[in-house]
């Protein structure tokens, strides 16, 4: 019998890398330049500037209004080379595009991608042109592997509440106490709904007022206060964008913003989605956007651990919007494409209201038995977790609204058999009226989401929505809201690793000496190396597979044998072979006529190492009926010209019984 590890469509080779620091010197792609001297022909002013995600670790996007027609630049050093506010040496420039803006607002944009960025570096810049610039900006890029965390902020909508400079209070807030609380978060999120007006620009000014928004990059998504008009195109430019009519609502490219793009940051492929068109008979919309989701992971799936949907129109919410017709039809056309591609995690806005889905597979829930709120989800083949987040700003709030008879699958929103309050679909259902945001952490082999509280009931801003000024908290109880910084929900999310085999994970770090440690991760079918140890000549890294039980109560008392191969382990574009890796087979538990197969060195001393099937244990004809636990110690040694990275290879394992 044969039982074969199938890697999920989204899973990259993995290995968490503890890179050596790396110099601070660029590797700009951009002209190198001396410092400005010469005033500029024209002087301009520079507002609106905004630092964006680029297509990768190595980029950013910065975005900004100017008053002026003119040739214009992003100037970037790494911040050790600025002195009194003077570019003195390392200075880099990349040229910008843009046109003029829409005739309400006046003036142009201009964007610029910032290319060949070192990890672990501390950057300044600012725009404009020589004589003739910004004030500095800064922001510090972290390693390009390994864990990190990112923060997700639903709907700030500013001028919702009717009063921009209240909206403004509340979003400058969150911004604050989240990147207080977490400030080695390396992405902002957006769930779309930047403003209540597409073409305001006094909601753009107030949205954009954080500082923080110049250090840390945004994620920009389109949210449908957001599409009627081109101020949301000119105010982020955003990587890898298709700007296809399709993707556009009702195909309208000329007046409206728009557009589908990707990006994969570290271990995590994120692709963003233009709900507002979701109608296929106005050209475009979601069978458009399926395939784009199917065309992007089969081609960039690989390439990363996770995958991660973003979108504005919150398919599985609980209130005011949960029972929208325009978010049925998206209920029944994205599941089940999601669960084949193996989607990790959908974050979703709209609704302002906090949920969190149970695991959902092809629309249905997929465990039966998974209970509410529970802290921690072994996902399935196909297991999806949708996230809706509450408002950032604190300007709009709707209240959860009751389920129907409407049905407990696909588009329905009937009420869940473990909790008739709540939609079947609703693992968590929050609304207190308190301004929060999402907090996502990358692991090795999880996703810890948090919904944390970025307001209180006190705040100013506490609530506005309904008539209910002043009410906050859980609506019918006396129980109190916890205070600024406190938990909503946590959930952690744990990889899906097929059945039939076992993904083996291990860390290579730069050539260099440093720390060694390794951890073995039973769950879920992991089997974490850990990172891998300079030698004389050599990495090496060591653990053991996750014990095999072996039972045979046939009468025959025929022959059996456990066999394995590894393939080739792989980090996106880099690999090295499986025949690197070596092992001693043993048995743990004696029984069954268990006897363990030979031991195998590591190709490196020569050899095909695991690359070539190879025993695990075996019995001969007429071994006693019973059953056996099987192990091996692992050894891995790989030269030390192997590219540092995360690297995962799975291990097939064969069951031949006479």
């Amino acid at each position: 019998m044969l039982s074969v590890a199938t890697p999920r469509p989204s899973g990259r080779a993995a290995l968490w890398l503890s890179a050596a620091a790396v110099s601070a010197a660029l590797a700009f792609s951009g002209a190198l330049v001396a410092p400005a001297g010469a005033q500029a022909a024209t002087t301009a002013s520079y507002t609106g500037i905004v630092l964006g995600v680029g297509a990768d670790e190595a980029q950013r996007t910065v975005s900004w209004y100017t008053s002026a027609d003119s040739a214009q630049v992003v100037q970037v050093a790494p911040t050790s080379a600025v002195v009194n506010g003077e570019f003195v040496a390392s200075v880099t420039t990349f040229s910008a595009t843009g046109t003029a803006n829409i005739a309400t607002s006046g003036g142009y944009n201009r964007h610029a991608t910032i290319s060949g960025l070192q990890e672990n570096t501390q950057y300044s810049y600012r725009v404009g042109s020589d004589g003739n610039w910004s004030t500095i900006s800064s922001f510090k890029t972290q390693s390009f592997e390994g864990d990190f965390d990112f923060l997700f902020f639903g709907d700030p909508q500013i001028g919702s509440s009717g009063d921009v400079a209240r909206d403004q209070a509340g979003w400058v807030d969150t911004m604050n106490v989240a990147l207080t609380a977490n400030p080695n978060a390396e992405l902002l999120v957006s769930g779309g709904d930047q403003v209540e007006t597409a073409n305001t620009e006094a909601q753009w000014d107030a949205f954009l007022a954080p500082e923080q928004l110049r250090s840390y990059p945004w994620a920009a998504t389109i949210g449908n206060h957001d599409v009627g008009g081109k101020a949301y195109e000119q105010h982020f430019y955003t990587p890898n964008t298709d700007y296809s009519a399709d993707y556009y609502r009702a195909g309208n490219t000329a007046t409206e913003s728009g557009g589908d793009y990707w990006y994969i940051y570290k271990d995590v492929l994120f692709i963003d989605l233009n709900s507002n068109s979701y109608n296929d008979a106005t050209g475009g919309g979601d069978e458009a956007h399926v395939q784009y989701v199917t065309d992007v992971v089969n081609a960039h799936g690989a390439d990363a651990k996770y995958t991660v949907l973003v979108y504005h129109h919150s398919i599985y919410s609980a209130a005011s919007h949960a029972k929208d017709a325009d978010n049925k039809v998206r209920r029944v056309d994205f599941p089940t494409t999601f669960s084949k591609l193996g989607v990790d995690l959908v974050l979703q806005g709209h609704d302002h209201v906090y949920t969190r889905s149970y695991e959902i597979k092809d629309g249905e829930k997929a465990n039966a038995d998974e209970q509410p709120g529970a802290n921690d989800v072994f996902v399935g083949e196909g297991g999806v977790i949708y996230m809706t987040a509450n408002s950032a700003s604190g300007s709009k709030y709707y209240d959860i609204t009751a389920p129907d008879n409407s049905g407990t699958s696909g588009a329905g929103n009937g009420a869940d058999p473990l909790n008739p309050e709540s939609y079947w679909y609703n693992s968590v259902q929050n609304q207190e009226h308190v301004r929060s945001y999402v907090k996502v952490q990358v692991k090795a082999d999880a996703l810890v989401v948090e919904g944390i509280r970025s307001g209180t009931c006190d705040a100013p801003n506490a609530a506005v929505e309904l008539g209910k000024v002043g009410w906050c908290g859980t609506e019918g109880s006396t129980t109190p809201v916890g205070g600024v910084g406190s938990v909503i929900d946590s959930v952690t999310i744990h990889q899906y690793h097929a059945d039939g085999g076992e993904d083996l994970q291990v860390i290579v770090p730069t050539a260099a000496p440093g720390e060694f440690g390794w951890t073995i991760d039973g769950q879920n079918g992991l089997v974490d190396l850990g990172t891998a140890e300079e030698k004389d000549g050599y990495f090496e890294a060591s653990g053991e597979i996750n014990p095999i039980a072996v039972s045979d109560t046939r009468s025959s008392l025929a022959p059996w044998s456990l066999t394995s191969v590894l393939g080739d382990f792989s980090d996106g574009d880099k690999s090295f072979s499986g025949s690197y890796l070596g092992w001693t087979p043993k048995v743990l538990t004696a029984g069954a006529g268990a006897v363990a197969g030979a031991a195998v060195t590591s190709g490196f001393d020569g050899g095909a190492g695991l690359s070539v099937e190879r025993v695990l244990g075996a019995a001969l004809q007429g071994h006693d009926k019973g059953e056996a636990l099987l192990g091996a110690d692992l050894d891995l040694k790989l030269p030390t010209e192997t590219k540092n990275g995360s690297y995962r290879a799975t291990l097939t394992i064969t069951a031949l019984a006479g």
